[in-house]
């Protein structure tokens, strides 16, 4: 429930575990900070090195009159730095500095920064506290809430991870301006995915106001931020280890992974989970879920924010052999998420090859 109309609280097992504040800035970072008794203590701040340059000085600053010590770790940008190798060097300046479990992370920076520094945090000495401080819009509104984290393995996605909640969710949407549209534009991907499983209405109120939301206009972009934290905060609370409904949330996933893995990460996140989404949507219009109307809508709706419905270079075979090293398989299937309706997605795992060559098919650019 949104209290002070800019503060969600997580709850965990059914108990209240951390909140998630939607802030034009940093300036209400310190008192948040002192609700949680955070004062004296060592903070490392892990960052890349596209975001540290901007916000960990000023980060820094900002801590260091109730900090014990105020340190910061910067890897390269990118997603080839999300792995284990960038794990070990972030542990080994954590020993050599001395932190120790009541001493605090903060993942300063996109999904990336988030995931990997989610996963320091929860197997350095069994687990540390850490903060997300999502910079990007894709991190605002999917992979800083709900507790997972995990890094890369030889290229498999987020193959090595853990469920680990943070201590506190802090988004500054300022910090939007300074992404490039096409990166703004891909975390738009995963909000339209939470209109089309969760909130019919939702997905209509971003079509209406798409020309707000590509502006970045601040009272539109807090709005669809804070329903999208919403539908997901919901889904997480009531399936917090994706034993069930939460699976709804991989809408797009396990198609757009494969393009993901196959493009080299080439694309962004969210263009892949565009296509995917596509791919999915065609599944459900030819078993009569959706209509063709509905079907081509979705389409045009990604369309109007930029993103890919279309790729090319890839093979039609390869791309169905690579979703079946997707992490969401069970049992031997794929647990394929599509729409019964605009705004109801469901758990499938009776999706057949046929189906899947097609709606791959249907997302590949013909020569």
């Amino acid at each position: 429930m949104i209290k002070n109309n800019n503060k969600l609280i997580i709850y965990v097992n059914n108990a209240p575990s951390y909140e998630l504040l939607i802030e034009p800035d940093f300036s209400n970072l310190i008192d948040a900070l002192g609700a949680l008794e955070m004062n004296n203590r060592r903070f490392m701040i892990v960052t890349d090195s596209n975001v540290g340059s901007l916000y960990a000085k000023q980060i820094q600053d900002l801590l260091a009159p109730i900090a014990r010590s105020v340190s910061i770790f910067t890897f390269p940008a990118g997603e080839k730095s999300k792995n284990l190798d960038t794990v070990k060097d972030c542990y080994e300046q954590l020993i050599i500095e001395g932190f120790d479990r009541k001493d605090i992370l903060i993942a300063l920076g996109g999904g990336v920064v988030g995931d990997l520094t989610g996963f320091v945090a929860s197997s350095y000495l069994r687990g540390i506290r850490f903060i997300q401080m999502p910079t990007s819009l894709l991190a605002m509104v999917d992979s800083s809430i709900g507790g997972k984290t995990g890094v890369d393995f030889n290229n498999y996605k987020n193959m090595v991870g853990a469920f680990y909640q943070p201590k506190l969710v802090y988004m500054n949407i300022d910090t939007l301006h300074t992404l490039p549209m096409s990166e703004y534009l891909s975390g738009v991907s995963e909000i339209i995915k939470h209109g089309l499983i969760m909130d019919s209405s939702f997905y209509r109120w971003l079509k209406d106001n798409a020309s707000d939301i590509k502006a970045r206009k601040y009272t539109v972009i807090s709005e669809m931020i804070k329903r999208s934290c919403q539908i997901k905060k919901e889904v997480v609370e009531e399936d917090p280890m994706e034993a069930g409904i939460r699976a709804l949330l991989n809408f797009g996933h396990t198609v757009g992974h494969s393009v993901e893995k196959l493009k080299n990460f080439s694309y962004l996140h969210g263009e892949c989970v565009s296509l995917g989404a596509c791919a999915g949507a065609y599944i459900s219009y030819k078993r009569s879920y959706l209509t063709y109307e509905e079907y081509k809508d979705i389409i045009d709706t990604f369309k109007a924010f930029n993103q890919p419905v279309k790729v090319e270079g890839l093979d039609l075979n390869v791309i169905y052999e690579t979703t079946f090293l997707d992490k969401k398989m069970d049992g031997g299937r794929i647990n394929f998420i599509l729409l019964k309706s605009i705004g109801e997605g469901i758990i499938d795992n009776t999706v057949t090859k046929d189906e899947m060559i097609e709606a791959i098919e249907s997302i590949l650019e013909q020569k």
